[in-house]
């Protein structure tokens, strides 16, 4: 008996040492992660490869402890046997990630030269790119399967100090997945186009905030932006106005048209009233054949904000046309750089050039010298990448392709502007702004939108958007703006107020219910898309005017936490999205 009590305690004296060695390797491991990170941040491909070496060796370690004979058997128990096995996976998981995800890419990462692989006037070798495609899409997978793997294990099993770990493991596996798909559509997506195999043309659409839409502005200046083998060159330029009125109208899907009109298929201007920019884009490529006849391969929009953040990484560029020097002359800024551009295309263009086809060249000019600093190299890649990145976040960078098999990825992503599929978060809510002006008043409007997680009611999740708008516009500015940022009254608003179409979109399944303006009910048109609620409410702000809409959503069927998409304006996003308030309930 004895001997069996001592045999007993010598096992778990064992099983204890072991499960010590496997938590300090795996938190070893654990905490090179930020270093790691710091590392690719600072372009550091070396000591990313040794710190992942680093990794691989604790996790390596951490495996070979959970994979001991005795602790094998401990996982066979009834009982508590459940809690080796966890551990287990998790050492297990931990290993895999590191050798089959982490070392891949370390290799990938320090083969590539990120100056080189951004569009320039001489090309790009996009060979390094296509090659590092199958090891970025092998890491991907081999994480993917970890994940799977720790999603089967029951946590409500285990005991808190197993379970906690492993909650903590699988958050971050499914976090690294999705970051990691992500860069192997991009791998894949990219070299092809980029004007790989063949060159490829997009029609560029510089979004105005100043006169919003759906997406963001009115499309003002447009371009053919063609890309060669990573050659960058800007062709052909118009304007929204130069393309005309369609006729025939062209077909508008009946839900989008019964909430936005015939407009998106007639006008140029009006193809991004919807915030699905899908539809806008594959609108506008087909207007733009129509009018040119030359078909382009997809859409990609921008706006000044995203200018402003290409122009923080190329530096400032100089106005060098002839043309836009004379316009210049009249009290334009003679170099553009991130700090000035947005206040010169959407506010003092319109101060100092009466002429509207005048201002469009203007804006259209400044386009083209920026993406001519970007086509010859200047600045970056760095800096680049994180003013793109920051861009897109914030929806002021979109793209669509005409290939449905390339759309088919770029719809699982934000950067696709889509109002449906994998891109949209199950709680998600939108708020988009239309303008009703007729004119470019916006710059003066500040917004902020909040989500209100009201009280469930017969088990069904409740949220109120509330959107709040300001008109900042002198009193006097029906006199000192010009009549072609206050629309003069042409469209039957004053000048110098401000009208504005407030579209909330809800989660899929969930009904508007009421909306309420300066906190009494109000009446609002409500529609579907997609099985989204949408409800929208006029408003009109006078000079120095804040008005409040509250629209509440019930019958919510996701217990999620809620989120909301909102048009990009001038403002950086951080000043119009408020935190989520939680309503008290008893």
């Amino acid at each position: 008996m004895a001997g069996v009590v001592l045999l007993a305690a010598a096992g778990a004296a064992w099983l204890g040492n072991k499960a010590s060695e496997i938590n300090t390797e795996l938190t070893g491991a654990t905490r090179l992660i930020p270093t790691l990170r710091e590392e690719i941040a600072s372009d550091n491909a070396e000591g990313a490869a040794n710190t992942v070496g680093q990794i691989r060796a604790h996790t390596s370690t951490a495996k070979q402890s959970a994979d001991d004979p005795l602790w094998t058997l401990a996982a066979g128990l009834p009982g508590l046997g459940s809690n080796f096995s966890a551990v287990a996976e998790v050492a297990r998981s931990a290993d895999d990630v590191a050798a089959l995800g982490l070392e891949p890419l370390a290799k990938v990462y320090g083969s590539l030269n990120w100056e080189t692989l951004l569009p320039g006037s001489s090309g790009t070798d996009l060979e390094p790119l296509k090659a590092a495609s199958p090891s970025i899409s092998g890491a991907a997978n081999a994480v993917r399967l970890s994940a799977d793997r720790l999603g089967q294990v029951d946590a409500t099993k285990l005991l808190s100090q197993v379970a906690n770990p492993l909650t903590s493991a699988r958050d971050q596996l499914q976090d690294l997945t999705g970051t990691l798909d992500a860069a192997a559509d991009a791998a894949n997506l990219a070299p092809g186009m980029l004007g790989a195999q063949t060159p490829r043309n997009y029609l560029l659409m510089i979004q105005n905030n100043a006169e919003t839409r759906a997406s963001g502005g009115i499309p003002g200046a447009l371009a053919v932006l063609t890309l060669d083998k990573g050659s960058l060159t800007l062709g052909s330029q118009s304007s929204a106005t130069d393309v005309g009125i369609m006729s025939p109208t062209l077909p508008v899907e009946p839900e989008q048209q019964q909430i936005y009109s015939s407009r998106l298929g007639k006008y140029m201007q009006d193809v991004n009233l919807t915030p699905d920019f899908p539809t806008a884009a594959g609108t506008a490529q087909a207007m733009w054949e129509r009018k040119t006849g030359q078909h382009v391969d997809g859409v990609i929009s921008i706006d000044p904000v995203a200018l402003g953040y290409v122009l923080d990484a190329t530096g400032p560029v100089k106005i060098t046309h002839p043309e836009l020097i004379a316009l210049a002359s009249r009290g334009l800024p003679t170099e553009l750089n991130g700090q000035n551009v947005v206040k010169t295309l959407l506010s003092d263009v319109y101060a100092k050039i009466q002429q509207p086809k005048l201002q469009d060249a203007y804006f259209a000019g400044v386009a083209q010298e920026t993406f001519a600093a970007l086509s010859s190299g200047k600045g970056e890649a760095k800096g680049l990448i994180k003013g793109l990145t920051k861009g897109v976040e914030e929806g002021r960078v979109l793209v669509w392709s005409g290939a449905p098999s390339e759309q088919s990825v770029i719809g699982k992503y934000a950067l696709s502007g889509s109002i449906a599929g994998p891109s949209v978060a199950p709680a998600q809510f939108g708020v988009y702004f239309n303008d009703g002006t007729g004119a470019k008043m916006d710059y003066h409007v500040k917004r902020t939108v909040q989500l209100v997680k009201e009280c469930a009611q017969n088990g069904y999740e409740q949220t109120t958007v509330r959107i709040t708008s300001t008109n900042t516009a002198p009193a006097d500015a029906a006199k000192s703006l010009p009549d072609y940022v206050t629309g003069g009254g042409a469209f039957g608003v004053p000048a110098g107020s401000v009208q504005t179409n407030i579209v909330a979109y809800g989660p899929v399944q969930a009904y508007v219910e009421t909306a309420k303006l300066d906190g009494q009910r109000t009446d609002f048109a409500p529609y579907r898309h997609s099985n989204r609620p949408v409800g929208v409410v006029a408003i009109l702000l006078a000079p120095g005017e804040s008005r409040s809409i509250d629209f509440t959503f019930g019958k919510i069927v996701q217990h999620t936490e809620p989120n909301v998409v909102v048009t990009p304006t001038v403002q950086n996003v951080k000043d119009v999205i408020l935190p989520t308030e939680n309503q008290s309930c008893g």
